[in-house]
């Protein structure tokens, strides 16, 4: 099992007994309201039996409690090795609290130091501006702007894409 420290936070791989927090996470409406339409607990299942092959997949804990309070991971590319996506998620009960700009340094740092990965890209909803604020803190980039390209619960909204170097990320540590 992966593991991955922050001053605050144990980033720990998915186990089993994880289902009940991923469930809970990916059924809350405030959380998918910028990822995905709601899926049923039979797709949320198969995501997470994803999530436990995965080798790049955590949970988000404090130092000494079991609690989850969120998850976080990089996808690598099949086509390009040199680059990965990443994605986030925190309870709505623990956000604006730091946790995902702490979680993403460390994965960032991970990713950067103990893969072949040279570049990360993240998208997100032009109007999820908290993550936004995550992303830039961690000196993401915007690279793109996609007007009305993602669809969301019969809606479009704005999707931008961010992306971080090696070198941007290794430039500012």
């Amino acid at each position: 099992m992966l593991t991955l420290l922050t001053p605050r936070f144990t980033l720990s791989s998915f186990q089993e007994t994880d289902w009940s927090f991923f469930r809970t996470l990916r059924q809350n409406s405030d959380v998918m309201r910028y990822m995905a339409n709601i899926a049923s607990e039979a797709d949320t299942r198969r995501i997470f039996e994803q999530r436990l092959k995965e080798k790049n997949a955590f949970v988000i804990r404090a130092h000494g409690d079991e609690t989850p309070l969120g998850d976080i991971g990089l996808r690598v590319s099949q086509a390009h090795p040199g680059e990965a996506d990443i994605g986030y998620s925190i309870l709505p009960a623990f956000q604006g609290r730091g946790i995902a700009s702490e979680a993403l340094r460390a994965l960032c740092e991970y990713a950067f130091y103990q893969t072949p990965v040279e570049a990360l890209n993240a998208w997100v909803l032009a109007e999820n501006t908290g993550s936004v604020r995550v992303l830039e803190k961690a000196r993401f980039r915007r690279v793109e702007s996609m007007e009305k390209a993602f669809l969301l619960n019969d809606e479009y909204y704005d999707d931008w894409s961010f992306r971080l170097t090696k070198a941007a990320f290794v430039a500012g540590s």
